[in-house]
């Protein structure tokens, strides 16, 4: 990719003489808590996805919805000591496909959630959803069971961009849903995507202008990327060039700065007030309990910060729900990790982060990463503040090589 333009960095504040890492930090309090709910189960796999998901048809099929309801409660419950008397500040049905949830079962859900866990009567619940017929007709239900926000996998309108990346659903279809979605829900989060195969700048910035028609008030704008293991990573498709790519970038920046959007993280965009409560709380370095097939959490105690993944595979999960068994991996982040563990969340956020957050998230001084600091900011990719610890555009361009300064050995 050619080099793009670099802004100049602010007065730094003046960093400390670096310090040891101490052997066991201690964090003051614990952080905010979210609460994040796994559904396995898709109609088609895309053939660009990595996430832990399975089609409707074959052997994970037989296993009923209501099976899989009572693990997740059965999970949520065995995992309860781990985060007793913490206030849950928000929910998020991730998968899969969300949306192919009865209403019915959805509704027993947060219902077995609010009667487990103190959540707080404001918390954010978003449930992701695609754009199909029969998932649309259910909105209305999923509203009613609480859900008060809907983050909607459009990807693109044209159906040769849709057909391209293996979509079962069409533009129309997606207009629809959209339509429909806003007549129930007050937040509606639209999922675009860029550098498709064979798209070009024009089209990019088509599907952009039509989200836009729509007035939602939060836009999440990836890049396609050719994960490992996929269909796509394979056989891949003819993709647009860096340069390409980056000007279709640029342009939905610009564009989405021009409507009146803040662009507060690496691919999201959001009209002020509109930001994300969930994923601002993962940028920040927050805790999260995960729960449903191959869910990954972190939660931080006085003893440290621990890392867990539930089975992965939905009959593995299930087999291991009889057992009282939900936890495949876990593991304490050791304390040299925590430096790159915080950065690799916050240096996402575009306006970064009050320096100070460092060391509240991680029990670590800020002192103990002044060599990194000063390293990253000398290389043009960290402004450093009295007020935050930001990315510079440079810094957001290459994200990697920022994030490889504190990566220690």
């Amino acid at each position: 990719m050619t080099e793009r333009r670099i802004i100049p960095l602010q007065p730094a504040s003046p960093l400390q003489r670096a310090v040891a890492l101490p052997e066991r930090p201690q964090l003051a309090v614990p952080p905010p808590l979210s609460l994040y709910v796994h559904f396995p189960w898709c109609v088609r796999k895309c053939p660009y996805c990595d996430f832990n998901s399975h089609t409707t048809r074959g052997a994970d099929a037989a296993i009923p919805e209501a099976a899989w309801i009572d693990a997740v409660i059965a999970d949520l419950q065995a995992a309860l000591p781990q985060v007793w008397g913490r206030r849950v500040h928000s929910v998020f049905f991730g998968g899969g496909t969300p949306s192919l949830m009865s209403a019915a079962g959805l509704d027993r859900l947060l219902t077995a959630i609010r009667m487990l866990l103190p959540l707080d009567p404001l918390a954010e619940i978003t449930l992701e959803a695609n754009p199909g017929t029969v998932e649309a007709a259910r909105f209305r239900d999923f509203r009613a069971a609480g859900v008060n926000r809907l983050s909607l996998g459009i990807q693109s309108f044209d159906d040769a961009m849709l057909a391209r990346i293996g979509r079962i659903h069409g533009g129309d279809e997606a207009r629809r849903a959209i339509d429909i979605a806003q007549t129930h829900f007050e937040r509606v989060n639209l999922d675009l995507m860029y550098a498709l195969p064979e798209q070009t700048l024009p089209m990019a910035l088509a599907d952009l202008e039509t989200a836009l028609g729509f007035g939602t008030e939060h836009l999440s704008c990836y890049h396609l990327t050719l994960e490992p293991n996929t269909p796509f990573a394979h056989s891949p498709p003819p993709l647009p060039d860096e340069d390409a790519a980056a000007d279709m970038q640029e342009g939905i920046e610009h564009r989405l700065a021009e409507a009146g959007f803040e662009h507060y993280e690496t691919s999201a965009f959001a009209r002020p007030g509109r930001r994300s409560v969930h994923n601002l709380n993962y940028w920040t370095f927050g805790d999260y309990l995960g729960i449903g097939p191959g869910a990954h959490g972190k939660l931080s105690s006085h003893e440290g910060i621990r890392r867990e993944m539930r089975h992965k595979h939905p009959t593995r999960y299930l087999e291991g729900a009889a057992r009282g068994d939900f936890v495949q991996e876990a593991r304490e982040v050791g304390t040299a990790e925590l430096p790159f563990e915080f950065m690799m969340n916050a240096l996402r956020l575009t306006g970064g982060v009050p320096p100070d957050l460092f060391a509240s998230r991680t029990g670590l001084p800020l002192e103990a990463i002044a060599d990194e600091l000063r390293a990253a900011r000398d290389r043009g990719l960290l402004e450093i503040t009295a007020d935050a610890m930001r990315p510079t555009l440079q810094g957001r361009r290459f994200l990697n090589d920022l994030l490889q300064v504190f990566l220690r050995d």
